[in-house]
């Protein structure tokens, strides 16, 4: 087993875990998270493209453009590089000393939080200088207290420097102050932005151009996020001054990634709309709901113009009603209207005339001596039938004759 777990070790020991000092952080966990699940559901797409075989142009777009803004959205809500500043410093490692270090030293403005970072450059130095600190600004008093326990831990006098400009917040130095508002309001119409495009991707697989026009309300409330953003900013620009070098402040790949974003969204989303006006539901993807079924809202749309077409078409073969042919009409329908009821119903009542069926009277003869034992047969008559209307009941009349016994 000692093969196993001796590889690449100098003494072939096991590890040891006794070095104190922390490696740096090198990437933000949320933002490679988000980027990943983006990247994942990107390339699932890319794979089964080849097989779609109708509306490639419109579908390849919108999923890009969908996948896209989402991305952004999340990213930029938790991203660091709103506002930005980099510069290679020569300055004192702590505070009164003589002892300066060569370093690297940024500073990375987000939404909620800063990221200071500090990374020794030169070789000849026995100290492994490479920091990345996080102050959060969630509230008004969490910087102060980042900043008070930064102090206490004793971390280098150049990230100490560049946090203390965010901590003050007296005599017009209030820059922490105007900087977490304007995270504030970039924060919440960023969530709106991501509520809309979360309908708007809803409504392109229900009704597209509902979604077209969601899209147009991302796209603004993207760029009106950079508008806020940018106008909520310091009037002043920050510039912090380390030791003769100056950081100055400029905008960072989420500020332009967020406006980027929203001037597509809103040019397609307007183009989409534009093109639905003129030529109504030419807009159309394979990710509608009954795309391609006896449902699909085209094959409904056609169905319905071939019965127009087709009553319009049967109409102008009829003959055009005149006034004469509208009242023979009228005159017809009301002779049908004044007819007796008993008319309507003759055809299943029998006729008037009774049929009296009057049996004659017979009798059985009696028998005599000289006679054969044959009986009589007696002889039916008719009567003609009574004059009035009433159905006469035939009376028979029985006489008293003595049996033939």
């Amino acid at each position: 087993m000692k093969g196993w777990f001796d590889a690449f070790r100098f003494d072939g020991g096991p590890t040891l875990y006794n070095f104190s000092n922390r490696t740096a952080v090198t990437g933000d966990v949320t933002v490679i998270t988000f980027l990943v699940i983006f990247a994942t559901l990107y390339v699932a797409f890319l794979i089964i493209f080849p097989g779609i075989r109708k509306e490639r142009f419109t579908t390849f777009c919108a999923v890009t453009l969908s996948l896209l803004v989402g991305a952004t959205i999340l990213v930029s809500l938790f991203g660091s590089c709103w506002h930005i500043s980099e510069t290679p410093i020569v300055s004192n490692y702590r505070a009164f000393s003589n002892e300066k270090i060569s370093a690297h030293l940024g500073a990375y403005i987000g939404l909620k939080h800063i990221n200071i970072t500090l990374q020794a450059v030169s070789s000849n130095s026995s100290l492994d200088i490479d920091y990345n600190e996080r102050f959060n600004w969630i509230d008004s008093s969490q910087m102060g207290e980042s900043f008070k326990k930064a102090l206490i831990r004793g971390l280098p006098f150049p990230i100490l420097t560049v946090a203390e400009h965010f901590t003050v917040g007296q005599d017009g130095l209030a820059w922490g102050g105007q900087y977490r508002a304007a995270g504030y309001f970039a924060i919440i119409m960023l969530w709106t932005s991501f509520a809309t495009w979360l309908l708007m991707n809803l409504m392109l697989i229900v009704v597209p151009r509902y979604g077209a026009l969601l899209m147009t309300a991302c796209g603004f409330l993207l760029l009106a996020t950079i508008c806020g953003y940018f106008g909520m900013l310091p009037e002043t620009p920050l510039v912090i001054h380390i030791e003769g070098t100056a950081l100055h402040f400029r905008f960072g790949w989420c500020f332009w990634l967020v406006l980027i974003c929203g001037a597509v969204c809103l040019t397609v989303g307007v183009i989409i709309t534009t093109v639905e006006i003129v030529n109504p539901h030419s807009f159309s993807t394979i990710l509608e709901v009954d795309y391609d079924t006896p449902y699909d809202r085209h094959v409904i749309i056609e169905d319905s113009r071939g019965r127009k077409f087709q009553k319009r078409k049967t109409s102008r073969l009829e003959e055009p009603a005149s006034i004469g042919h509208m009242i023979l009409k009228r005159l017809s329908s009301k002779q049908k209207e004044d007819k007796p009821e008993s008319s309507t119903g003759s055809g299943s009542v029998m006729p008037k005339s009774n049929f009296h069926l009057s049996p004659a009277s017979w009798r059985f003869s009696t028998r005599d001596d000289g006679s054969d034992g044959a009986s009589a047969i007696s002889t039916f008559s008719f009567e003609e039938p009574p004059q009035d209307d009433s159905f006469r009941h035939p009376i028979r009349h029985h006489t008293n004759q003595p049996p033939m016994w």
